[in-house]
């Protein structure tokens, strides 16, 4: 029953927050807009509709399907642990979230990986449809090691859910073009990524890049040391996205999808 429900509660959380996140940037922008909305929004959509359209036809189970596999067989960790429902749900969130930062972490340090990951920092402007904007390749092999992940948790089908809406929701929120008071912004990402939190990371400068890499919790970046709380040049002033791939053509659908297979070296790290 959960897994048949998983993508219609994934789609109209999605739906519905993304609206809602449109609706706020048109009325309280954190950064003016360079870029026309229809074409990028639209490019964007049609990225994330290849993406589910793939993982659908190479993953038909999805992560709440393997983790109602791995419940069926008793496979896993927390199963093992015997830890109450409430605790192994909240541990199987911590421990997919935890993965993630790390995931996002080696997509930057790795050459091969960072060719497929690069394509969502060549966007040059910032709004809530950035957050779906990612290779179709990276979506595959991310999804390949959630799959691993939550077998090997043991994660339970409702633990899954839970933190495939709040990733999500929050890729959406993180990215937004968004105007949040600073007291307000200063108290969330005590927990949570914020768009300013997230901003930095997609800074020209690549010692800006390669920090902040949480999407959900912000305490992995304070934990394991990749947490850097403003851009040097400020919010208004800093650039967005890489130093190559920064023309109007690089943005159109078919240069985003060849560009893992197209060289360019990252610039020196900067201090």
């Amino acid at each position: 029953m959960l897994n048949e429900c998983e993508p219609w509660l994934r789609l109209g959380s999605f739906i519905g927050l993304l609206l809602a996140l449109m609706l706020w940037e048109s009325a309280s922008p954190r950064r003016p807009r360079e870029q026309p909305r229809g074409p990028r929004w639209l490019r964007h959509l049609l990225l994330t509709t290849l993406n589910t359209l793939l993982v659908r036809a190479l993953f038909p189970l999805a992560a709440v399907g393997a983790a109602l596999l791995a419940q069926q067989h008793g496979w896993g960790l927390l199963p093992w642990l015997g830890l109450p429902g409430w605790l192994s749900l909240l541990l199987a969130v911590l421990a997919l979230d935890c993965l993630i930062y790390w995931q996002h972490r080696l997509f930057h340090r790795v050459p091969l990986l960072w060719r497929l990951h690069r394509m969502h920092h060549t966007d040059t402007e910032l709004d809530a449809t950035t957050g779906v904007r990612f290779h179709p390749l990276e979506i595959l092999l991310s999804m390949a090691i959630k799959l691993t992940a939550v077998v090997a948790l043991g994660a339970s089908p409702l633990a899954v859910l839970v933190f495939e809406v709040l990733l999500n929701a929050t890729s959406l929120f993180n990215h937004a073009n968004i105007w949040l008071p600073t007291r307000l912004d200063t108290a969330l990402r005590r927990v949570l990524v914020t768009p300013d939190m997230h901003r930095v990371h997609h800074s020209v400068h690549v010692a800006e890049t390669d920090s902040n890499f949480g999407f959900n919790l912000s305490w992995w970046d304070h934990l394991f040391g990749s947490y850097r709380a403003q851009p040097r040049d400020g919010h208004q002033g800093m650039r967005l996205g890489l130093k190559q791939f920064r023309g109007p053509a690089e943005q159109r659908l078919l240069p985003l999808l060849l560009q893992p297979f197209r060289a360019a070296s990252r610039t020196k790290k900067e201090p």
